[in-house]
């Protein structure tokens, strides 16, 4: 975990915002756990962000925005295979495409 003020003020103590905290019977802390990401800087009480998290978020980000491959498509009127996405028209005919099984 690397928390950051999102103003940048500098501040080092951050507040879990919604964090579970088991007590004993006399009040007495014995566990903790964070039951939701969020975090406050105690400073300036501006939201603080997980920086850590940064890389996987992007990586998640990257996969998402990846435009498949194109496939193998049969014109069913010239009969050319072309390599375009699925539901597009034939380049050379202009007619609707089919998937090409086996190939």
């Amino acid at each position: 975990m690397l928390l950051a003020c999102s103003r940048r003020c500098g501040g080092r103590l951050f507040r879990a915002l919604f964090a579970e905290v088991d007590l004993d019977s006399g009040g007495a802390y014995q566990d903790h756990r964070i039951a939701q990401p969020g975090y406050i800087c105690l400073n300036c009480g501006s939201p603080a962000f997980d920086l850590s998290e940064v890389p996987a978020e992007m990586e998640a980000e990257a996969e998402e925005d990846a435009k498949p491959a194109g496939t193998d498509i049969l014109c069913p009127v010239c009969e050319t295979l072309v390599q375009v996405d699925a539901g597009m028209e034939c380049p050379n005919c202009g007619a609707p495409l089919e998937v090409a099984e086996g190939r």
